[in-house]
């Protein structure tokens, strides 16, 4: 009897998957943005089960806009959706970063690194870098108007006289043109499937596939998913992604479904060909199943996604390389300070030492994040703020544009258990333009006579509002804080709600915050 998961089969922010097969294992890879290392290497062997083996670059560039530096930041910006191909015993991973006039190139012999990096010749967004059986290699780029060009692999910039055509132009003023482009062939046919949302949805994604027998040809496009796989908020809908094989020949369809506040998760469901010869999920009514039991007669492993995914830490590491390397389900928003953060060796435990002032924690270095489980999960973390200065800030949040924490400050009084929030002002997705900037509202909690306090966080993603609560221990006894707060998914960070440790100073730097005992629990 197979496992039977549940779509989604990660249920956590994996955006803009890309998804291969090179012999018996599956690989994926995702848009980590801002988060180092960058660049999530996932395997499977049975596309159900999945776990993080390591990340393709450790870091994109030093520029202010990777340290939190004189204003800037990369926020909704740097690393976005990569594409994953194999050939001739090369793994390659491309991708556009936003802020850069060219793309970037990874290629490696093992998905597990080393990957060596080059620049390519032209920026291409939201690209398929695609290896066609003559060797000739094309990559399909663009938003709205998608377009191919053939590559020279000596520049990986644009082919002197090689073919360079429009594949397709989308109507004008859609709420979102042809991206997320998966370039394949198959049976000497050629399909390329495009994110879309056509005015006609009402803002809700669709997916559309485009076919024809040659490059130089007419791409015909028809839609092939417009479904919330009955989702509780029928306007997110599964879009953007591709298919894949097993050595079998099966097919199967991979996509990711927007689930608020949580992200975007990875879907994968088995696919066929309608009469008409597009793909279609292979369900008796057409529908994306809400389960996925993985590719027939393998068995893929494990069942529990601790340890593969997400996990619990006591902090016991010699480096942070070490630690980002054993468990890759840690990421520091944007470069890591090496300097201030680290591990105590006496009591196991990672510091975090101030070395910047400044008034919110989106601007504070070294937040140590990992994602948020749904539909709930919880996170608890030891924090010992002995080590403060006066000014000092530092706790355990739902790290987003529009954070909720529950943290420990210090004035000239003493010590305070804070509760740490800034709400979103706007109702559009776009965001709010001042999220970097906006001081949060601070509410005190309670005097503590110790420094040393456990928190907790509560992520709820079943209903929309999705919340957040908090609640610290006393003794032996959890003290919950009254009301919630409001979380959401926007643009202006461009990712899935996560566990966050950090903390900051307002008024000196130097101060030092020591985490213990990192626990998670998906519920």
């Amino acid at each position: 009897m197979p496992d039977i998961v549940k779509n989604p089969v990660i249920n956590a922010d994996f955006p803009d998957p890309d998804v291969i097969r090179v012999g018996e294992y599956f690989y994926m890879t995702s848009t980590t943005m801002f988060l180092m290392p960058g660049a999530d290497i996932l395997r499977s062997r049975d596309l159900a089960h999945w776990e993080i083996i390591g990340h393709v670059f450790d870091l994109i560039g030093d520029e202010d806009e990777y340290t939190l530096s004189n204003g800037k930041h990369a926020y909704a910006r740097g690393m976005w959706a990569p594409s994953l191909t194999y050939n001739k015993g090369k793994f390659y991973l491309n991708f556009a970063c936003n802020e850069r006039k060219r793309s970037l190139l990874y290629i490696a012999d093992d998905p597990r690194g080393p990957w060596e990096r080059t620049e390519m010749g032209d920026f291409y967004y939201d690209s398929s870098l695609f290896f066609d059986e003559d060797d000739k290699v094309y990559i399909v780029h663009g938003n709205s108007t998608l377009r191919l060009t053939q590559l020279d692999p000596a520049t990986w910039g644009p082919k002197e006289g090689g073919l360079d055509r429009i594949l397709a132009v989308d109507e004008k003023d859609q709420p979102l043109g042809y991206e997320g482009s998966h370039l394949y062939r198959l049976n000497d046919r050629y399909y390329l499937f495009s994110c879309h949302m056509p005015k006609e949805t009402q803002g809700r994604k669709t997916e559309v596939c485009f076919i024809s027998d040659s490059l130089t040809g007419e791409f015909k496009v028809k839609t092939i998913l417009n479904d919330c796989m009955g989702y509780n908020r029928p306007a997110l809908q599964v879009a953007q992604g591709g298919m894949v094989d097993d050595t079998n020949g099966r097919l199967y369809m991979f996509m990711f479904h927007d689930r608020g506040a949580l992200g975007r998760a990875p879907v994968i469901f088995p696919m066929r060909f309608g009469e008409d010869g597009y793909p279609m999920p292979d369900t008796p009514d057409g529908s994306i199943p809400d389960t996925f039991a993985g590719v027939p007669g393998v068995n893929g492993g494990y069942m529990d996604m601790r340890d593969h995914i997400y996990g619990d830490d006591s902090f016991a590491y010699d480096s942070i390389d070490e630690m980002l390397k054993t468990s890759p389900w840690w990421q520091i928003s944007h470069n890591p300070d090496e300097e201030n953060i680290g591990f105590t060796k006496e009591e196991p435990g990672l510091f975090i030492r101030t070395s910047k002032v400044t008034d919110n924690l989106l601007q504070a270095r070294n937040t140590l994040t990992q994602r948020c489980m749904g539909p709930k999960s919880e996170g608890e973390i030891v924090l010992d703020a002995s080590g403060f200065k006066v000014g000092d800030c530092a706790g355990l949040c739902i790290y987003s544009s529009h954070y909720g924490a529950i943290a420990v400050t210090r004035d000239e009084t003493g010590y305070k258990l804070v509760r740490l929030e800034t709400e979103a002002v706007g109702e559009t997705i776009m965001g709010d333009k001042d999220f970097y900037t906006r001081k949060p509202q601070i509410e005190t909690i309670c005097e503590l006579s110790d420094p040393v306090v456990r928190l907790r966080v509560k992520a709820d993603f079943t209903k929309e509002p999705d919340t957040c609560t908090y609640s610290y221990k006393q003794g032996d006894k959890w003290i919950e804080l009254p009301n919630v707060h409001k979380l959401y998914f926007r643009l202006d960070m461009f990712i899935g709600a996560r566990f966050g440790l950090f903390a900051y100073s307002t008024k000196q730097t130097g101060g030092c915050a020591v985490f213990r005992d990192f626990r998670i629990s998906p519920m």
